[in-house]
């Protein structure tokens, strides 16, 4: 049984879903799908569209927060991708932020820059997330993703080499 107040909690309220809805037609291709696009291209031209379109889109990230924080940010101060609460859009884009630096970054070659260090309002939103919200920290495990990646695609990583950076996976708030 879930409990009453984890039922209560609309990720997919009426009055935002139509912005929901918009926002997963560009986030899904360019984002989440994108660094798939990226890493598993089989040709220079494919990997350069795949890749441009990720970065162009996480600076369009990087914009909606900065908005989203001086206009629309709840009484914690917190900012998210659609309204001043979490949605769906959160959750759907936590899962590819959050691996992006262990593994994206480098596995994907989706290397124009980290989150953590090229999008300030983007890590911040995954830092806020991952340490004030304990349903995505207790769900992350890093050493699952990373071995998962490093040994999976044994074309892009022959010897299964798993890195040990980013350190640490998470930087405090």
């Amino acid at each position: 049984m879930i409990p009453g107040d984890k039922a209560a909690i609309d990720l997919y309220p009426e009055a935002l879903r139509a912005e929901i809805e918009a926002s997963h037609e560009w986030v899904y291709p360019t984002v989440n799908n994108g660094v798939y696009r990226s890493g598993f291209a089989s040709s220079q031209g494919a990997y350069e569209e795949a890749v441009k379109a990720l970065f162009e889109s996480l600076d369009r990230i990087e914009k909606i927060f900065e908005s989203q924080q001086k206009n629309n940010a709840n009484s914690k101060g917190e900012y998210f991708l659609i309204g001043n609460h979490l949605t769906e859009s959160d959750i759907r884009l936590y899962t590819t932020i959050v691996r992006f630096d262990p593994v994206y970054h480098g596995h994907f070659k989706c290397n124009y820059r980290t989150i953590r260090d090229g999008y300030p309002l983007i890590h911040k939103w995954m830092q806020n997330l991952y340490w004030n919200y304990p349903e995505f920290k207790e769900t992350t495990n890093f050493d699952h993703i990373k071995t998962h990646y490093y040994w999976s695609h044994s074309h892009i990583n022959p010897t299964r080499v798993v890195p040990l950076g980013p350190i640490p996976n998470i930087r405090p708030l």
